[in-house]
């Protein structure tokens, strides 16, 4: 709300306050005013754009239009005067409605990037005779709907790699990995399942791991920017050499994320499922699967936790907690020295110390660190007793 000297209340406010609105959908809504004076209006203009912008440098920046509206607005059951304007008195609010209808798509959905952004809002001017125009703003969501039902996006995808290592330029065995997923389109709060398999013959210890990532493509004049960030991850076990892990079950949880925006010309916003080891003294190994989110689909969420479950029940034997099982052994983890633990899951995309802090180069035997020993003093329990 923009409030003036003779304007007392300046606002655009929405019919359905909060709501992200869909392509072909109508966004409706008003500008109230109120005035704390005697005031003669011409005209309440309202002007609705949605835009995405790309931004970097004076030199890298471009902008593509998603929709313009325009329209004069009118106050119901008020008379006009024969230049169109109208007298506003205090003690009464003026309503001036308008709507209009949103393109079928595609609409960008909004976005707020680091060197770009995808925006709607709705501005009304209110113009007097003498006067310069003023202006309020008030901005509105847009979600693009993307189906994640469609055959492309409920194909399985899978990738494989296999690697020789070396160390000091002497061959050190291979890593191999192969990995799959059951789709390629998941929506918020969908469990993506992991089946993948690890063999390890070098002489270091690696740890394979997960991660969901999100990838920002900016382009402007011929230039382009990419951002990508580590929304989330999982990691299995270490591996030592001569041994093999297999995943069947594991998963990943989509976080809260903003649906695929892969129909822009100067921005897209691509998220991909990396599966990955970590090898010490050497360059990971990645997977990387693409994923489409969508939009909520409750009867895809429910398939989802369905096959969450069949792949959980055929799980092997060993991963289960059955009560009366022995106690297991302490994790690897919680006997290695602290230096070599695990990042936080909230640091950069695969961790820049991710190759240092997961296992030393080589194979070596845990140091473990246990409390000192409590004082030791001698104490003559007959000093007291003697009889002289």
């Amino acid at each position: 709300m923009v409030v003036f000297k003779k304007i007392k209340c300046f606002e655009v406010v929405f019919t359905e306050p909060g709501k992200a609105y869909c392509g072909g959908e109508k966004v409706v809504g008003r500008v109230q005013v109120e005035v704390a004076e005697v005031t003669r209006v011409s005209a309440v203009r309202v002007l609705a754009c949605g835009v995405a912008k790309v931004l970097w440098s004076k030199a890298s920046q471009q902008e593509m239009e998603y929709l313009r509206y325009e329209d004069t607005l009118q106050v119901e059951d008020k008379p006009t005067d024969s230049d169109g304007s109208v007298i506003l008195r205090p003690g009464n609010k003026y309503e001036y409605k308008f709507g209009f209808e949103l393109p079928q798509g595609p609409l960008g959905t909004t976005f707020e990037g680091k060197y770009g952004c995808v925006k709607y809002w709705v501005k009304a001017f209110l113009d007097r005779p003498s006067h310069p125009p003023q202006e309020v703003q008030k901005n509105f969501e847009v979600v693009d709907l993307v189906d994640v039902n469609t055959p492309d996006l409920m194909c399985p995808i899978a990738a494989k790699k296999h690697k020789k290592m070396t160390c000091l330029l002497i061959p050190d065995g291979h890593i191999s990995l192969s990995a799959s997923i059951n789709r390629k389109g998941f929506c918020e709060g969908d469990d993506i399942c992991i089946c993948a398999d690890f063999e390890n013959t070098c002489s270091r210890i690696v740890v394979p791991k997960a991660a969901i990532i999100a990838r920002h493509t900016y382009l402007a004049n011929g230039h382009t920017k990419v951002f990508t960030q580590k929304l989330c991850s999982v990691r299995g076990n270490h591996i030592i050499s001569g041994m093999t892990d297999s995943w069947r079950g594991k998963s990943i949880r989509v976080p809260k994320l903003k649906p695929s925006i892969l129909g822009c010309t100067i921005l897209r916003v691509e998220y991909s499922l990396l599966i990955y080891v970590s090898v010490p003294g050497a360059k990971k190994i990645i997977l990387d699967l693409p994923l489409v989110i969508g939009s909520s689909s409750s009867g895809f969420s429910s398939r989802s936790s369905s096959m969450t479950s069949q792949v959980s029940s055929e799980m092997s034997w060993v991963e289960l907690n059955i009560p009366g099982t022995p106690e297991a052994p302490p994790c690897y983890m919680d006997i290695v020295r602290g230096d070599y633990r695990l990042e936080s899951p909230t640091t950069p995309l695969l961790d820049e110390l991710d190759s240092s802090c997961d296992s030393p180069i080589f194979m070596y035997a845990p140091e473990f660190k246990f409390m000192p020993p409590p004082t030791y003093t001698e104490v003559d329990s007959n000093k007291n007793n003697c009889v002289h």
